[in-house]
């Protein structure tokens, strides 16, 4: 209620909200030029972040975000909803009457409705394409960059075709669906199996790379 002062409790918990996403955060507006250069070909409805942490940019862009992390740090960062609600709203470029919602959880065990999302978001957290696939649509996309192995694993996953890739230039973003066979080429001759990369949780060496990968599931 307006004129009612903050609670000691809510003091901190607004400070330590801030601290969370400042850090997440520290390369101001890195992240909605990413999700707005990968909105501008993919227009999802339901969007699955796992492995978010506090990364609550695609907020930003999209209209409704499901976020999954099994951080502490996470579980309570997103709890205070309101305080999430104020950095979203803060950007000025939310969809209207957009949503989110979290799920303390650690992805590998999410029991959530088959093909009930139109992206699938993996940014240096495993193997999450292994995991929650069965979530995406067919038809529709997964956004994964190089770290740990994911993209190289969805590479080789018959259920996913490269259908475009992220380019970083100066701080910006783009989308390109040009020249894609020039891309995930192994530098050096290497059989890319799943045991490999589960083995190494590395990603594979290409001829020519690019920030992060946009898949199609086709299967």
């Amino acid at each position: 209620m307006f004129g009612v002062p903050l609670s000691q409790w809510e003091r901190v918990c607004g400070r330590r909200r801030k601290r969370l996403w400042d850090k997440q955060n520290q390369h101001p507006g890195d992240r909605l030029r990413l999700f707005c250069a990968v909105g501008k070909v993919v227009a999802p409805e339901a969007v699955l972040y796992a492995g978010s942490y506090v990364d609550v940019a695609p907020s930003f862009v999209f209209p409704d975000v499901t976020y999954v992390d099994m951080d502490r740090r996470a579980k309570s960062f997103f709890e205070d909803e309101e305080g999430v609600r104020q950095i979203i709203e803060a950007q000025g470029s939310a969809p209207p009457n957009s949503l989110f919602s979290f799920i303390y959880s650690d992805y590998a065990k999410l029991t959530l409705p088959e093909q009930s999302f139109d992206l699938l978001i993996s940014l240096h957290a495993g193997f999450i394409s292994e995991y929650c696939t069965d979530f995406l649509r067919i038809g529709v996309n997964l956004l994964v960059n190089p770290s740990h192995g994911d993209a190289a694993l969805a590479s080789i996953d018959e259920r996913y075709r490269l259908a475009g890739v992220v380019v970083s230039q100066s701080g910006d973003y783009r989308v390109s669906q040009a020249h894609l066979v020039d891309y995930l080429q192994p530098k050096k001759p290497v059989d890319t199996t799943r045991e490999l990369l589960f083995s190494t949780c590395r990603g594979v060496a290409y001829t020519r790379s690019a920030f992060a990968y946009v898949f199609e599931r086709v299967a």
